[in-house]
């Protein structure tokens, strides 16, 4: 069974150019642009680890300004 939100989601590609407090991070996108980015739910709880440098999947939110880290590549 499909999730019509599901279908709606932007996502893109990063690399982490630096870590905050609270599990948020800088990361620059494939196209330049530079977002502010928390991690996802499930790598929360599965405790993958993302460190500076490391290319990661990001969902972007509709309203810009953030987006959340689903994937580390």
């Amino acid at each position: 069974m499909s999730n019509l939100k599901d279908d709606k989601l932007l996502t893109a590609r990063g690399i982490v150019i630096e870590a905050l407090p609270s599990t948020l991070f800088r990361v620059e996108l494939e196209s330049g642009e530079g977002l502010l980015a928390y991690l996802g739910g499930k790598m929360r709880m599965h405790r993958i680890k993302v460190l500076v440098g490391d290319k990661v999947e990001i969902v972007l939110d509709p309203y810009g300004g953030k987006g959340r880290i689903v994937k580390r590549l």
